[in-house]
């Protein structure tokens, strides 16, 4: 059974979507079957993975397996990637939030939805809107853990115990087996005396929580998204995509014996640079 992981946190800017794309990625790499739940109205994860925003305007997306107009499998799309897929949204999952006021079971609509189609995933990552609404509580209840992206900057430390207060309150009435995945740190610039402080103090307060792995500030990992491709296929040498192979290695670590993959085979997940280069010629 597949496992299900929301990225989520309400500020937005903290590499939420990026970090959904890439993670996902590179556990494609490691030939994890991932998919890519785009639960954001701004549909950027779905650009990320290239697609094209007009081929959605006749076409099913999560909106429509949210409110009961179509089957989450039908919504399913290919990427670039053989191991990656993707569920699109658009504009269209701004209603949803309105529309679900008065639904039953509102909270258990996305759990419901992937419910057809968890075993034939290892990993659902979910990317979450950067607010904290029906959307979120969605994604969280349909969630075995959540993951959360932490911008190395003071403000990013309020978000977070927000987002937290949020998580105890599904954990109260909604989905109480929801674990927590960790803490990544993203946008690191070494260079800033504020940023080293934040990394100091998220580490002393959550300890091994926190992702050894710290992503840094990156131009590459900006740019890959504009031309609709992870980091993987766009520029592999890049330091920012060293830190998402180093993550998805990390997240692996911690899960490694819930997957499929790690069933069928004893090995180390292929990692290699040759493995790494076959993906980027996709």
């Amino acid at each position: 059974m597949g496992k299900i992981i929301a990225v989520a946190n309400q500020k937005g800017g903290v590499g939420k979507t990026t970090t959904t794309v890439n993670l996902a990625a590179s556990l494609a790499l490691a030939e994890r079957k991932t998919l890519v739940v785009d639960f954001d109205p701004q549909g950027n994860a779905s650009s990320a993975l290239g697609v094209d925003a007009a081929s959605l305007v006749d076409s099913p997306t999560v909106y429509h397996a949210l409110i009961g107009q179509a089957r989450i499998s039908e919504t399913v799309r290919p990427t670039e990637m053989d191991c990656l897929f993707v569920v699109p949204a658009n504009t269209n999952l701004t209603g949803a939030e309105i529309e679900l006021v008065s639904a039953f079971a509102r909270e258990n609509r996305l759990k419901s939805a992937l419910a057809e189609i968890k075993d034939q995933y290892d990993y659902i990552l979910l990317d979450c809107p950067p607010s904290l609404g029906m959307l979120t509580v969605n994604a969280l209840t349909a969630a075995d853990s959540f993951l959360v992206p932490l911008q190395c900057e003071y403000f990013a430390l309020e978000g977070l115990s927000q987002l937290l207060h949020t998580v105890s309150l599904v954990r109260q009435s909604l989905n109480p087996a929801i674990k927590d995945e960790g803490i990544v740190l993203t946008m690191f610039d070494g260079r800033n005396n504020l940023a080293n402080e934040v990394v100091k103090e998220v580490r002393t307060h959550f300890g091994a929580k926190v992702f050894d792995t710290i992503v840094p500030r990156n131009v590459r990992l900006s740019e890959c998204c504009s031309f609709g491709k992870p980091i993987l296929l766009y520029d592999i040498d890049s330091k920012g995509c060293l830190a998402y192979l180093n993550l998805a290695k990390e997240l692996l670590g911690r899960n490694q014996p819930e997957t499929a993959y790690s069933k069928q085979t004893t090995e180390a997940p292929p990692f290699s640079r040759e493995a790494e280069a076959s993906a980027a010629l996709v």
